[in-house]
């Protein structure tokens, strides 16, 4: 067998097939129609149907909840793009001793959220009677004001 290089490279015999030529008359199989049938529109000249239709049924891109908002860029996401935060309210730090740090891995500990990489945004129900760090993603104003007021610190995670 001869050093294969670029310039003597050939597919396998038989791996490549001849073109089909239709619209060459009726003996070559392919005539007449050309292989597209009778009638219609993909029969015609241009007339190819989207790739988008769906022979009638509401097309996927009407079925789908859109953007809402006068801007699409601007509106608030929905579905699987929505930006979700997982509330906390202060009663639930209640768990933790005077001046400890809580932060989503703390909270995790705890076993008061899943996931340690959750978006987490303090809420103000309930109240809270020792000083702590509280590091999240979010707080309410009410949250906040309560956290200075018992003598801890508010750290928004950016």
């Amino acid at each position: 067998m001869s050093e294969i290089f670029l310039h003597n490279l050939k597919p396998a015999p038989g791996a490549r097939r001849g073109k089909k030529r239709v619209g060459r008359g009726e003996g070559s199989g392919l005539g007449k129609t050309a292989g597209r049938g009778h009638k219609g529109s993909k029969q015609r000249s241009g007339g190819q149907i989207s790739a988008r239709y769906e022979g009638g049924q509401m097309p996927l891109h009407m079925r789908l909840p859109k953007l809402r908002g006068p801007l699409a860029k601007t509106a608030m996401p929905i579905g699987p793009f929505r930006t979700y935060m997982t509330p906390v309210n202060l009663s639930r730090l209640a768990v933790f001793a005077a001046g400890e740090v809580v932060s989503p891995e703390t909270l995790v500990e705890k076993g008061i959220i899943k996931k340690a990489d959750e978006r987490v945004k303090i809420l103000a129900t309930g109240e809270l009677g020792r000083p702590l760090t509280v590091k999240a993603h979010g707080f309410s104003a009410a949250a906040a004001a309560k956290i200075e007021a018992a003598g801890g610190t508010v750290e928004v995670i950016a």
